[in-house]
């Protein structure tokens, strides 16, 4: 969970021509599968497509992180650019200890969504409950939950015959015997 601290800041509305009062908050922000849903629903666009956000995208998605009650929307008025990089550096963040080895992932071309990450859990019988994690967390249980599915690498003919000759060579040590 991130908290950031929207401080106490009067602005100035153009569109409605007054003055708007932003009394000092903290907001408590989770990156997880709902926000990501939230934010794509009304976007209509995958959030986690290499393409940048716009300012006002990323203050919204701010908005879909809150897990804070009661919110005032002109708090997210007074998000800033010091914000969106804290936002930023905190979805980037792995939230996790499980690292992969890069040659053994494949490239993903495929683009995903909400929908996509839903599938996932789905088809691998992830609890609904893990959608509320960091969205890094849950995509890496879904990685090892892969990994551990597939059935293991067959060797090739040199692995096998160097691994049988191993094992020949440690039974007849085993048993006092010469090949």
């Amino acid at each position: 969970m991130l908290k950031i601290a929207i401080p106490n800041i009067e602005q100035y509305d153009e569109a409605r021509n007054e003055f708007i009062s932003t009394k000092a908050q903290v907001l408590q922000l989770e990156h997880s599968l709902v926000s990501l849903s939230k934010w794509e629903s009304k976007w209509c666009k995958p959030f986690l497509a290499k393409e940048e956000k716009t300012f006002e995208e990323s203050v919204d998605y701010v908005r879909c992180m809150t897990i804070t009650q009661n919110v005032d929307d002109n708090a997210y008025l007074a998000v800033n650019n010091n914000h969106i990089r804290e936002v930023t550096k905190y979805i980037e963040a792995p939230m996790t200890a499980t690292i992969f080895s890069k040659d053994k992932r494949p490239p993903n071309r495929e683009v995903i969504t909400a929908e996509i990450i839903y599938y996932w859990m789905v088809t691998l019988n992830i609890p609904f409950e893990c959608q509320k994690w960091h969205l890094n967390r849950l995509l890496t249980l879904i990685n090892v939950c892969n990994i551990k599915n597939n059935p293991p690498k067959k060797m090739n003919k040199k692995e096998l015959m160097n691994r049988n000759a191993a094992l020949n060579a440690a039974r007849r040590q085993s048993l006092n015997t010469k090949g």
